[in-house]
């Protein structure tokens, strides 16, 4: 993502609305930063956090309940099938876990989905668990406690809602969409809602 993308996904998920995310200085971008800036002033924060950390991106492996050495190169933190999470590299790293949207986000990654077939919807070999999800809620809570990232659609989402919610193009990412419970995928907001839901439970308890 561009500098200008990546800052209006931020002004968005701060509640001052830039206009569409499309990566274009316009006076609503520039309005929706001045505003941005003025409230976290307000609050004696900065526009965003030191590090450059602004969003969470969830993502599954596509394989096993535990990561392989792929897994371990690509993302930030992952979960295996019993909820434990494994950090391979600090937060501020560089990890290619999203196309063109790395910048600025951690690449959190539940361990699973081997061999899922989207349509005819198959689990596969290694569904997604009930404590994987629990665990994705709580550090992703955890996370935006220690970042300053809201919990919003243009700042705590899904491979899936990436190309939808940031207007960045993606290969056909349907991580993650479907979720223990659930029949079949249904729409990627739809599902991020679900999980934001949990993250605000949770980071309620933190704060």
């Amino acid at each position: 993502m561009n500098v200008v993308r990546v800052r209006q996904a931020r002004c968005a998920a701060l509640g001052f609305g830039p206009g569409p995310i499309d990566g274009a200085v316009g006076p609503r971008t520039r309005a929706a930063h001045a505003a941005a800036i003025e409230a976290q002033r307000a609050k004696g924060l900065p526009f965003q956090h030191p590090t450059g950390i602004t969003r969470i991106h969830w993502h599954w492996t596509a394989g096993g309940h535990e990561p392989n050495a792929t897994d371990l190169r690509s993302y930030h933190a992952l979960i295996s099938g019993d909820g434990k999470i494994r950090w391979p590299v600090d937060p501020t790293a560089s990890r290619s876990h999203t196309l063109n949207a790395n910048g600025g986000a951690i690449g959190l990654s539940i361990c699973a989905m081997s061999r899922a077939v989207e349509r005819p919807f198959s689990w596969g070999k290694a569904p997604i668990t009930p404590a994987q999800v629990a665990a994705l809620a709580r550090e992703t809570a955890r996370l935006c406690s220690t970042y300053d990232i809201p919990v919003s659609r243009w700042s705590t989402l899904s491979h899936a809602e990436i190309q939808p919610t940031l207007g960045v193009t993606q290969k056909n990412k349907w991580d993650i969409t479907v979720l223990p419970g659930m029949s079949a995928p249904a729409d990627p907001v739809t599902v991020g809602d679900r999980l934001r839901d949990l993250v605000a439970r949770e980071l309620s308890v933190l704060t």
